[in-house]
């Protein structure tokens, strides 16, 4: 069982994104965001139960936390966050809360850890979240994700992957084929199957991710439909698809941007998400370069889901 260093930053919300690409860029296969505006908004709706979360909270200080196996590589590693939130912050001034903190988390504390704050979730009019360490007796009409999220990244519960499992309960046509790219715990995999994908090809370049998911997969009963796959972006997959969708961060999908006309079927769908507001723009100017036509936005929390054609 391997250790983990987890790295925290404490941040302002418009540094979020830098942030992320930061910890993305020195090597952490997904990044974990902190959000007190979310945790509020999900407490006050009675949704989600954080029992380990303050009630008085900073709303203005968002935590992003990486995470790097503890071998060889990590103290250049470290170096190069320390040097790249520095270089940020001459740029742009002051944006972080303190030091940078650091935890060693082995991957039974990652999932102990989860356990503590991962409930029950609805999403849409009939998505149901469920860790599989809980009991859900589902209602008519009711789809069950039963999910155990590991060191993958991905239970459902943030307003990026809560906008994209709605999108695709309303506009995934029925017996498509899906490419999922980036898809960590899988969630977004099995929602697509469940919403009425014939095929889904899920893809991670994480080879931790790759095999969480197929656990997650194969505990829904869905490996026949979902084929989970290690690759980078699209290149871990084969064919063209009716509907793409990625929940990652705005420069991986406007790098993914070039590749997805060519994978998609002619009109097609691009359902991105994880992208914060003030980086929409950037996306959809890339997305028109490559012959993509944003016809929808959903917003929630200060992130977008931006539905994009294949022209």
């Amino acid at each position: 069982m391997n250790d983990w260093i987890e790295v925290n930053v404490a941040v302002t919300h418009e540094a979020v994104e830098a942030v992320s690409d930061i910890l993305t860029e020195a090597g952490s296969k997904g990044v974990a965001i902190e959000d007190p505006r979310l945790i509020n908004e999900l407490r006050s709706s009675g949704t989600w139960e954080l029992c380990d979360i303050p009630e008085q909270q900073n709303t203005e200080v968002v935590t992003v936390s990486g995470y790097y196996a503890d071998d060889d590589r990590l103290q250049p590693r470290l170096a190069q966050i320390e040097a790249a939130l520095q270089e940020v912050e001459e740029r742009i001034g002051k944006y972080r809360f303190g030091n940078t903190r650091f935890r060693r988390v082995s991957e039974q504390d990652w999932a102990n850890e989860w356990k503590q704050y991962f409930h029950v979730t609805h999403v849409g009019k009939s998505l149901v979240i469920k860790p599989s360490w809980e009991e859900y007796e589902p209602k008519a009409g009711e789809h069950v994700i039963e999910i155990d999220p590991g060191m993958a990244f991905g239970t459902g519960t943030h307003h990026t992957t809560n906008m994209m499992m709605e999108r695709l309960e309303r506009v995934l046509p029925k017996n498509a084929v899906v490419f999922d790219v980036g898809t960590g715990s899988g969630i977004l995999a099995i929602a697509a199957a469940l919403c009425g994908a014939q095929e889904v090809k899920a893809v991670d370049i994480d080879g931790v991710a790759v095999r969480v998911a197929r656990e997650n997969v194969a505990n829904n009963h869905l490996s026949a439909k979902i084929e989970v796959r290690e690759g980078d972006l699209l290149h871990g997959t084969e064919g063209k698809a009716d509907v793409i969708i990625a929940n990652i961060i705005a420069d991986i999908i406007i790098l993914l941007l070039k590749d997805v006309p060519g994978k998609l079927k002619d009109g097609g769908l691009f359902l991105a998400s994880g992208i914060i507001e003030e980086r929409m723009a950037d996306v959809a100017a890339e997305a028109e370069l490559q012959g993509m036509h944003v016809d929808a936005v959903d917003r929630r929390g200060g992130w977008v889901v931006m539905q994009m054609r294949k022209k």
